[in-house]
């Protein structure tokens, strides 16, 4: 396999702060040797989570074994998901906002059409649903576990507590249709053909949809990191992959 040098467009702070965790977890084991130090295991990482090298590549770029790239990526992924803020915490930084934007997304999976319970009908793919909280400036500020592909928007909310938090917190939400029936202090459009709405509905509507449109941004935000574009993994470990993503998004943005 061929090797050559390539960059990783983060920031430096992403690397020193999962580096210096590394190193806390390898004194609280007390680790007397590895083969990468944690500054060089937290580039590996980086590297897989941004870019979406595999773990055959990883371990060519950095001279250790596909076990050991693996071992290190599951390892660091664990520490950073710990780290990610809850949904109480979120909806704690959310009060202090005008009103957040609540939406979800499709990590497409590698599957087969037999896992039915994994795909979606809405999207035509197999895939995770995660939920997404933002700001009003499409700022990302939560995402939750993920759930299988075929679970509705509003039953993921539900599942996951979303609505209680933010009613618990007095929070104004604005989502789409797929939340019709959520209550609380969750904002939808109106119902109906845009031909039987009223002139005031319609109205409503333009003005929710250019609300709600930055919600996307937050979407982007977790699409940027590569890994997020096509998941090969166990569905098991694909929550911990969002939150360590996560926690390293509100790292270097913070």
């Amino acid at each position: 396999m061929l090797v050559y040098p390539a960059g990783v467009d983060l920031s430096t702070s992403a690397l020193r702060v999962l580096a210096r965790e590394l190193t806390a977890r390898r004194l609280a084991q007390g680790t007397r040797w590895r083969r990468l130090a944690a500054g060089r295991q937290a580039l590996l990482v980086l590297a897989h989570l941004r870019c979406g090298h595999t773990y055959a590549q990883l371990a060519a770029g950095f001279g250790v074994s596909t076990t050991t790239a693996y071992r290190y990526i599951a390892e660091a992924v664990d520490i950073l998901a710990a780290l990610a803020p809850t949904l109480a915490e979120a909806v704690r930084t959310a009060s202090g906002k005008a009103f957040v934007i609540l939406d979800g997304t499709l990590l497409p999976i590698d599957r087969i059409a037999a896992d039915r319970p994994f795909y979606s009908g809405k999207h035509k793919k197999h895939g995770m649903n995660v939920q997404v909280i933002a700001d009003p400036a499409g700022r990302l500020l939560w995402a939750s576990p993920a759930l299988p592909g075929s679970v509705h928007d509003i039953k993921a909310t539900r599942t996951h507590g979303i609505i209680g938090a933010l009613v618990g917190a007095g929070v104004d939400c604005w989502a789409d249709k797929g939340y019709r029936g959520a209550g609380g202090t969750v904002r939808v459009p109106y119902w109906g053909r845009w031909e039987t709405l009223s002139p005031g509905q319609r109205a409503v509507n333009c003005s929710h949809a250019k609300i709600r449109a930055l919600v996307e941004q937050a979407m982007a935000t977790l699409k940027t990191w590569r890994l997020m574009r096509k998941l090969r993994c166990s569905t098991s470990r694909i929550t911990s992959i969002v939150q360590a993503v996560l926690t390293l998004h509100l790292t270097c943005t913070n």
